[in-house]
């Protein structure tokens, strides 16, 4: 029964360890909590198996978390939870050529005061000049500024 605390302790501890490289590096707690489980896993082993088990034991986990953490880094499964630095997103350029005051379009999404809309057969982002306006509701473009295209509901 003692063997599974002592594999248990082992197994935790490397979690712990990969926890601390891969996931939340730079507080070193999850990173001591898992180095003691190895630890006190280690240091049982070696007190109800003796020395030559004990060194095994030591060895064994020596390997695993070499191998675990290699592994881990290697195989690139850990990307999804990292943090990403690249920002994939763009901002709207808007071509002067292509949307001018006065323009007419029809909303995609309600104005809350931003939403898209489809001005001249193209999705942009518009800005609601005074209130909220409904989707499929027609506007007209009173404004363009640098990447924001200001627009009101048209009147019928």
């Amino acid at each position: 029964m003692m063997w599974v605390v002592v594999i248990s302790l082992i197994v935790a501890g490397i979690i712990f360890i990969l926890l601390e490289v891969l996931v939340v590096p730079g507080t070193t707690v999850v990173g001591f909590i898992g180095a003691g489980m190895m630890a006190v896993g280690i240091y049982l082993s070696y007190s109800e198996f003796g020395n030559q088990i004990g060194t095994i034991t030591l060895l064994s986990t020596v390997a695993l978390s070499a191998a675990a953490i290699a592994i881990s880094i290697k195989a690139g499964t850990w990307k999804k939870m990292m943090l990403n630095t690249e920002i994939d997103g763009k901002v709207n350029i808007i071509d002067n050529d292509k949307i001018k005051v006065g323009d007419e379009g029809k909303t995609v999404t309600r104005l809350n005061p931003v939403g898209k809309a489809i001005i001249n057969d193209e999705f942009y982002e518009v800005v609601s000049k005074d209130n909220l306006i409904d989707e499929n509701q027609d506007i007209v473009v009173l404004k363009v500024e640098g990447n924001k295209i200001i627009v009101k509901q048209k009147t019928k």
